[in-house]
């Protein structure tokens, strides 16, 4: 498999997020799916030029988000994908849909044969900006033995950004990874509060030390930052690749560049 060889070859695997334009049915939503489809593609080439060493497409654009996604972002988060998929045959390829949407991920996964999904609620239950967010593990995996979807895998959020975690604060993030891996979690991802927000740098070993599964940063990681999450299987990336680092810019060649060339070095 793609993401097999990549972790076999590589430390600190790279993961460009291509964010999509509004879908239908988001009230921003305003071009075409054609158009989204080829807005997706040409981000998708400036990162495999600029050297990532995967992508996942996300709906980050849909907002506010809705803990209620309607059959037609599914559709066209499937197409998308699809078309990433065909001009990015070899590059490793993941699908997340806001909010919590995860059946759906997995199913666009399995139609466009990507390799992964990233998943929030995974395990225990948090307050959310888009409400009450509840564990899935269960259904998910189920749903993944029904589909024939084994080999996508699944990486999962702990202390989700953007959350209150009052009602597990009792709760330490090394006990909610080994939660999540005792869960059949294929991986852990650690963000900040919120998107673009630094992880904290502790938490990472504590959950190396924790798990046995591959451990993500998923939000905050910047060129000036880096060296301190070298500890980490993958390096999930999206504001810092965009202009000025907001997430909602455009993709820029040169940052990407610049933080490859320096990881590559780190990375030897």
């Amino acid at each position: 498999m793609r993401l097999q060889q990549l972790w076999s070859r590589l430390r600190c695997v790279v993961l460009g997020m291509v964010h999509l334009r509004p879908l239908p049915g988001a009230p921003l939503h305003g071009l075409s799916v054609s158009q989204i489809s080829k807005k997706a593609c040409e981000e998708a080439d400036v990162y495999i030029n600029a050297g990532v060493d995967g992508l996942i497409v996300e709906n980050m654009h849909d907002i506010p988000y809705s803990m209620t996604v309607g059959p037609e972002v599914t559709a066209t988060m499937a197409t998308i994908c699809a078309t990433v998929r065909h001009s990015y045959p070899n590059i490793p390829l993941g699908v997340q849909i806001l909010s919590a949407a995860n059946k759906q991920a997995l199913a666009v996964a399995l139609a466009a044969d990507a390799d992964f999904i990233r998943v929030e609620g995974f395990v225990f239950s948090q307050i959310s900006d888009e409400g009450f967010l509840d564990a899935c593990a269960g259904s998910l995996l189920r749903y993944r033995k029904q589909i024939g979807a084994e080999h996508i895998q699944i990486f999962t959020d702990i202390k989700k950004k953007h959350s209150s975690h009052a009602v597990t604060s009792d709760v330490s993030v090394a006990e909610t990874a080994r939660a999540a891996e005792f869960f059949l979690s294929d991986g852990i991802i650690l963000t900040g509060i919120a998107t673009g927000m630094q992880a904290n740098p502790k938490e990472l070993m504590e959950v190396k030390q924790a798990v046995r599964i591959p451990v993500f940063i998923g939000s905050g990681l910047s060129f000036e930052n880096m060296e301190e999450y070298m500890a980490a299987d993958a390096m999930i990336i999206g504001s810092h690749f965009k202009k000025a680092g907001y997430w909602a810019n455009e993709v820029d060649f040169e940052r990407i560049k610049k933080f490859m060339t320096k990881i590559n070095q780190l990375r030897k």
